[in-house]
């Protein structure tokens, strides 16, 4: 799903997802999954998974986060360990450390935190 090099990594839909989290949830708690997620609601605790994790567009979380791969196009606030990918776009914000393989931060992303990049 995710691919930097690829030039649909921005052509994510919902049917991409087995699981969407819809922008009128307010959820408080853990949330672990296996299989592609969407958040465009509201987190607040925990998310362990072992996939891959998008933060849309109006989606605000407030939680440590560890998964495959994070699309962030929304706010975080907390600390985001991924094992492949973290992706901030233009519209998104994470304030809080990040760990993984590889970070990718666009033009106009926010960033507050400190990046450790794993290597390969």
């Amino acid at each position: 799903m995710f691919d930097v090099k690829d030039s649909d990594f921005f052509d994510v839909e919902e049917e991409d997802f087995d699981t969407i989290l819809a922008s009128d949830i307010n959820f408080r708690g853990t949330i672990r999954f296996t299989k592609p997620f969407m958040i465009r609601g509201t987190v607040t605790g925990a998310i362990d998974a072992t996939s891959d994790l998008v933060v849309d567009t109006n989606a605000v979380v407030t939680a440590g986060i560890n998964a495959s791969r994070v699309l962030v196009r929304g706010k975080v606030e907390g600390d985001i360990t991924a094992k492949d990918l973290v992706f901030v776009t233009a519209t998104g914000s994470v304030s809080g450390d990040i760990i993984s393989k590889e970070v990718v931060l666009e033009p106009g992303a926010h960033f507050s935190g400190k990046c450790t990049m794993t290597g390969e």
